[in-house]
């Protein structure tokens, strides 16, 4: 099972997004079985909350469910048990690499290093912006080379199978 993770500094707006987006997206490609979706947050602030009303707002808005979202803080077993760790931001991702240091083999990415000809590589943070709209465009585009690099590059079952079809 590939094990993804995305973290933001609270895991109330863009990490929680990314986590329901993705498992959406995770969901209708009927890989749920194969990919197993989490997020946490570099700081300890919102523990046990739900998602920011934004957050929520923007994702019923395009019937993406937030069912079970709680926030929490990543831990250093995060970093060994996760095969992508997957920051939202150039400070999220230094805050994530200081615990790396004891798990050297996690894959830490930014999220918008799965899009394309993107020149920023921070999403937002709509907890200061409060621009919900611009940074759902954001981590969709994001969720989906994400699930694109994971499907080219580690779905293969030992069948010859790859996501559900036969090569």
């Amino acid at each position: 099972m590939i094990k993804v993770l995305f973290v933001c500094l609270g895991n109330i707006c863009r990490s929680p997004m990314a986590e329901a987006m993705f498992r959406d997206v995770v969901m209708k490609k009927k890989l749920e079985e194969q990919i197993l979706v989490d997020s946490a947050g570099t700081g300890n602030w919102h523990i046990g909350q739900t998602p920011h009303k934004g957050t929520i707002e923007i994702l019923e808005k395009y019937n993406i469910s937030t069912k079970g979202l709680k926030a929490r803080q990543i831990h250093a077993r995060d970093i060994e048990e996760f095969e992508y760790i997957i920051a939202m931001d150039s400070n999220n991702k230094k805050d994530i690499e200081k615990l790396k240091a004891v798990f050297p083999k996690a894959k830490i990415k930014m999220l918008l290093d799965f899009v394309p000809d993107t020149e920023n590589k921070d999403v937002p943070d709509p907890y200061f912006t409060g621009d919900f709209e611009e940074v759902y465009n954001l981590v969709k585009q994001g969720c989906e080379g994400l699930l694109e690099h994971i499907m080219a590059n580690d779905l293969h079952d030992v069948g010859g199978k790859i996501n559900g079809e036969y090569e």
